[in-house]
């Protein structure tokens, strides 16, 4: 078995192959593969002239996120120890991947590990996916280190530490192969967006550790393969999230949940209407909508029991309070 690989999932993003592939290939240790999700764009032409040495899987059709590194990593499955999860859109420096496996392999608790991820479009600064580690907060809204909601911190050299956070972001990340199988993958009825966040958070369930490693740098383009502006982000935003706390919270702790969360989507919704994004608003009542009608489907990943004290751990207890009531824009701050 080997030790690793680099698996890019592509759909009609031949442009961001043609520039970011050549970094990934030259500065890294490990094979890189690229699954490839029914592209119609020129990709695979591109991939078999430019690119011979990768490793190419295709699929017929677009299996979103979820469902294409779901299928890419069965066929992989029992070939490599670990996996790095790479967007197509990511600019690489040298030994970035050494390091990520390296901290897996010296910390034998930790089943997922995320470098430092930095704006490739704005130099100096974090990358709104990911950034500097992943957290949640009580009522299961997501932040980084480096970004929270839209403010988005300069590198200042103040997260080149190593930490345990909550989530890994799916824009970079090496996880375990073993324990990617085990716990399920991605719940395919995501479809794309924080089906890495439920992961980690079913990871975390089975008493392993989800990291953060500043020492290792990549830069994101972000929107090239999920444009965050578009009412469809916005949409996959408020549903996905709730599906990944109806995953894992207990039923009675979701109710809870669910309620406070009904008031605050509404509020959501009306400032989209103020901001004069109607499709916005509009996409968030959609998402409750779908929530309910997927939520009783069985997800296409296999549910963890086994709870721990380390699965439920949150940071904050309202993201929201701390941003919008008490000003607090920046983690240095929280």
């Amino acid at each position: 078995m080997q030790l690793a690989a680099i698996v890019i999932l592509n759909y009609n993003g031949v442009e961001m192959l043609r520039r970011f592939l050549p970094s990934v290939i030259g500065f890294s240790a490990f094979p890189v593969i690229v699954a490839d999700n029914g592209s119609t764009d020129g990709s695979i032409d591109l991939l078999h002239k430019e690119f011979p040495q990768i490793r190419l899987l295709q699929f017929e059709s677009n299996f979103g996120f979820t469902g294409g590194y779901n299928r890419a990593l069965e066929i992989l499955k029992g070939e490599f120890e670990n996996y790095i999860l790479l967007n197509s859109d990511v600019q690489v420096e040298q030994d970035w991947d050494v390091k990520l496996i390296r901290f897996l392999d010296e910390n034998i608790e930790t089943a997922a590990v995320q470098p430092k991820i930095l704006s490739f479009p704005h130099p100096g600064f974090f990358d709104y996916a990911g950034a500097g580690g992943g957290f949640l907060d009580s009522l299961g809204y997501p932040y980084c280190r480096g970004r929270i909601f839209n403010t988005i911190e300069k590198d200042i050299n103040q997260y080149d530490d190593t930490v345990e956070v909550d989530w890994a972001s799916g824009a970079c990340m090496a996880i375990r192969s073993q324990i990617f199988h085990t716990t399920g993958g991605f719940d395919e009825r995501f479809f794309a967006h924080m089906e890495e966040i439920d992961l980690c958070w079913r990871i975390r369930k089975t008493g392993y550790s989800i990291h953060y490693l500043g020492t290792s740098k990549v830069w994101h383009v972000g929107g090239g393969t999920l444009d965050r502006t578009s009412p469809w982000k916005t949409f996959l935003n408020f549903r996905n999230n709730l599906l990944m706390l109806h995953n894992n919270e207990r039923p009675s702790r979701f109710a809870l949940i669910y309620l406070t969360r009904i008031g605050l989507d509404l509020l959501a919704a009306v400032v989209f209407l103020v901001r004069g994004s109607r499709e916005d608003a509009k996409a968030v009542f959609k998402g409750h909508v779908e929530f309910h009608r997927m939520k009783s489907k069985s997800p296409a990943t296999s549910p963890v029991e086994n709870i721990t004290s380390k699965g439920n751990r949150k940071s904050r207890k309202s993201i929201l309070w701390d941003y919008y009531i008490r000003g607090k824009k920046n983690f240095s701050e929280l």
